[in-house]
């Protein structure tokens, strides 16, 4: 693995507001569901998401997710992503407080709002929810995935 690969990782990471989060229901039926999200150490993406939506209930019975993170603003053949492999699922309620923090210094520093515990919280509509990476993947030069995780930490 190359530093210049984890640096694209980071880096594409950084530079993108919304990933796309691939779940699947207990049937195994699949839903993408694009998200804005906020990232702490490449490896936990915070998101907001009512328990009812479709992918918050795929994540509640079947938490494995696949993550891809890209612009799709770039030309054709000029486009590079970030694949990961992560277990999702609320925030725990001890650890709420230190992940909406994270989610909050993003929305400010993106022009959004500051988010507070009332915001997450019973009986509030929407949840802080998080995907921990497992694994994470760059393309290289052949579109051959080379995974790039954990050194990028």
């Amino acid at each position: 693995m190359t530093e210049d690969l984890v640096s694209t990782a980071r880096r594409i990471i950084d530079s993108n507001s919304y990933l796309t989060m691939a779940t699947a229901d207990p049937e195994g039926r699949p839903w993408a569901a694009p998200v804005w999200f906020a990232c702490e150490g490449y490896t936990d993406f915070f998101w907001l998401s009512r328990v009812t939506t479709r992918h918050s209930v795929n994540v509640a019975g079947r938490p494995e997710v696949g993550i891809v993170v890209f612009d799709s603003t770039v030309p054709m053949g000029q486009g590079q992503a970030v694949y990961v492999e992560a277990v999702a699922g609320p925030v725990p309620d001890d650890e709420v407080e230190s992940a909406l923090a994270v989610y909050s210094a993003r929305s400010v520093a993106s022009g959004g709002r500051p988010w507070q515990m009332a915001d997450v919280a019973p009986p509030a509509e929407f949840r802080l929810y998080r995907a921990r990476a497992t694994a994470h993947y760059v393309l290289d030069d052949h579109d051959s995935r080379v995974e790039v995780y954990p050194a990028h930490r």
